[in-house]
């Protein structure tokens, strides 16, 4: 069954990921670059293509969602399938992105949005500006790249603006199996935050939660910011994307220490602000 690990882009997905292969998916607990692909991204083309679906239709991939995760599931009925995904939770043409026979839970990562411009402005080579404003973009969506040389992008992620991306996961705090974890959290109080989200893991998968030490260590060790920004600077990291002139842009560049609120443009940030209020409130963000 799958845990979904759903979040706005540049939100922390990568660090959560990379806490999760390395406790759970190596034998020692040291992050390596391997055990992170084990986590397959949705939509992926992939999947898609080994079911002889037409990708070129958009409509025909949004209405064989729920098609593709049971075959996801399908392939170890009694293990649990982690995935990422950029997508909100919206209904698109009456099709549902996922539904409780194929989903076990939901651990969501929400990242205050003044933070996130900055970060997704570099990823995509865009003005702070316009990442301001895709933001607030309601019917945003990445991907759709056909010639791409990231396989992932292929496909198109219809991930809504923040707000809605937040919003419609909340779907499944109805049904008790919904996570939400804040990135300050995970950066500020790591070990805490990682061992809630451990907990939770367990609980859905209806079994008992004994933390080895050692690899808790070990990947607590191997998986800060300072740490995945060497090592992508040795080896490269898959996620990386090209820039217009054909070099990878550096997928570790800032860090939360150098990614502040006051970091953004004073009119952008009333903006987001404005536009956000009621969901910033309640996170605790203003």
């Amino acid at each position: 069954m799958i845990i979904w690990l759903a979040s706005y882009p540049k939100s922390g997905n990568t660090f959560l990921r990379s806490l999760l292969t390395a406790y759970l998916l190596t034998n020692d607990g040291k992050f390596n670059l391997h055990s992170l692909g084990k986590i397959y991204q949705f939509p992926d083309i992939k999947f898609f293509n080994e079911l002889n679906i037409d990708t070129s239709q958009e409509i025909e991939v949004v209405k064989n969602y729920i098609k593709v995760q049971e075959k996801i599931n399908s392939e170890d009925n009694n293990s649990i399938r982690f995935v990422k995904t950029h997508s909100s939770l919206n209904d698109i043409n009456g099709y549902k992105f996922t539904d409780l026979k194929n989903t076990l839970g939901a651990i969501y990562i929400v990242r205050d949005p003044r933070t996130i411009v900055k970060s997704y402005a570099n990823h995509n080579q865009m003005s702070l500006e316009a990442s301001c404003n895709r933001l607030l973009e309601f019917g945003a969506t990445i991907g759709g790249l056909k010639n791409s040389k990231v396989q992932a992008n292929h496909i198109t992620t219809h991930m809504g603006s923040w707000a809605a991306n937040y919003n419609t996961w909340k779907e499944f705090k109805k049904v008790n199996k919904y996570l939400l974890v804040k990135y300050e959290d995970l950066v500020l109080e790591t070990e805490k935050t990682f061992l809630t989200i451990l907990d939770f893991i367990f609980t859905l998968g209806k079994s008992k939660l004994t933390i080895d030490k050692t690899k808790l260590k070990n990947t607590l060790e191997t998986t800060t910011f300072d740490f995945l920004q060497s090592l992508e600077k040795k080896v490269g990291f898959p996620e990386a994307v090209m820039n217009k002139d054909g070099k990878k842009i550096s997928f570790f560049k800032y860090g939360p220490k150098n990614n502040k609120i006051n970091d953004l443009p004073e009119d952008l940030r009333d903006k987001i602000e404005f536009e956000l209020e009621n969901e910033m409130k309640e996170l605790g963000y203003l």
